[in-house]
């Protein structure tokens, strides 16, 4: 339990920075969005498209990459390594966070997006 008492700071601080930076993404990207929309220098065609977005398929991606960056540590909390002396954790959370992009890459390859 020691290893997680460890690492467990920098893992909350590194998640509390991701939510605070994609928050502050998606909100000055709605908000450039509304002015594009508002200053009406874009014909109706472009306008639906910009308010379709494609919100459902970037979330996707954000899904797969913490789903499969929490499944690499929950694996790494079960095998044994020194956290001191051993790049093996850091190793197997790239392999995880890999898994996630190549899947994101396949299921949106096969949606068309």
């Amino acid at each position: 339990m020691e290893k997680l008492d460890l690492i467990l700071p920098y893992i909350m601080t590194t998640v509390i920075f991701v939510i605070i930076t994609l928050i502050i993404f998606r909100l000055f990207n709605f908000v450039l969005q509304q002015q594009i929309i508002k200053s009406g220098a874009i014909d109706d065609q472009a306008t639906r498209f910009i308010k379709a977005g494609s919100w459902g398929i970037e979330s996707l991606k954000w899904g797969l990459l913490l789903f499969f960056g929490g499944l690499g540590l929950l694996v790494l909390n079960y095998l044994p390594y020194e956290i001191d002396k051993s790049p093996f954790p850091y190793g197997i959370e790239a392999i995880f966070l890999a898994m996630g992009f190549i899947s994101y890459y396949l299921i949106g390859r096969r949606h068309g997006a």
